[in-house]
């Protein structure tokens, strides 16, 4: 069966993306995608350069339900938000929530970014970590499985973000004991909802990473458990829309994945690869 690509995880320039969303749409159609989902940030009082912004949520919204009308007949488009497990709140009109963790709470209103850039992840780790990467890799992992218990959550948002700025191995090693059992764990709590796993490849699109997240091992135990996997870009632009999505596909059946997942507006749909 060929599946037609399609992508839930898009930013525009609503959040921290660099194109509209009708450029996105656009993009999108001529490459041929079945479906298109806009996730923008949601809105953090404490981080105010990625999300977007409290008073242009509503604008957001409609012009994502404009769009769905406008190209019906060309694209399925569904109206979503990538909500960070610190938000400030829910989004209960989204047609879908990819949850993520973007920051550590080390603090009272204090909050350790997690992907924000090498130098602020390594100095925040040898400050509230004691430079122990792993337990700091841990935190991360813990936050993340509580992502359903803090909002209905359809999709866990680049699931091993924490390994972004590690592809040479200097920070901390992926093999260890500690790191895949903290990563095995949180897949345990997150399976008892009812979620898709993204498989993401934004950090290789942006030369961080040369594998998606999350890595082979956390997507071959998801497979042995029966989790769902779904195919996503974290596209940032129009070039981004689409990357390695054959490449994604090989994946998930490599890790053991008879299926893969798309959405619609009735809901998640199951298609065999």
């Amino acid at each position: 069966m060929k599946i037609k690509p399609y992508d839930f995880h898009t930013h525009s320039v609503f959040c921290d993306g660099k194109n509209t969303l009708e450029e996105m749409t656009l993009a999108a159609c001529a490459l041929g995608f079945s479906a298109l989902g806009f996730s923008g940030h949601s809105f953090t009082h404490f981080d105010l350069e990625c999300c977007i912004p409290s008073d242009k949520e509503q604008e957001y919204f409609a012009q994502c339900r404009q769009l769905q009308e406008k190209y019906k007949d060309k694209i399925d488009i569904l109206c979503g938000i990538e909500r960070d497990i610190y938000a400030d709140k829910a989004y209960p009109d989204a047609d879908y929530v990819i949850g993520s963790v973007h920051y550590l709470k080390v603090g009272d209103d204090k909050f350790l970014a997690v992907d924000m850039d090498k130098e602020t992840q390594v100095k925040g780790v040898e400050k509230y970590f004691g430079g122990d990467y792993l337990s700091f890799c841990e935190s991360y992992f813990e936050t993340v499985s509580g992502l359903c218990d803090v909002h209905k959550t359809h999709i866990i948002g680049h699931f091993d973000l924490v390994k972004i700025y590690n592809a040479d191995g200097s920070l901390f090693n992926e093999e260890d004991y500690r790191y895949k059992n903290a990563a095995i764990k949180a897949v345990d709590k997150l399976m008892k909802n009812d979620v898709m796993f993204e498989i993401n490849t934004g950090a290789v699109f942006r030369g961080r990473r040369l594998d998606p997240y999350p890595s082979k091992f956390i997507l071959e135990y998801i497979a042995s458990k029966g989790g769902k996997v779904i195919l996503n870009g974290d596209s940032h632009e129009t070039t981004a829309l689409g990357f390695n999505f054959e490449k994604s596909l090989e994946l998930a059946k490599k890790c053991g994945f008879k299926s893969v997942y798309t959405l619609t507006k009735d809901g998640k749909k199951e298609l065999e690869i």
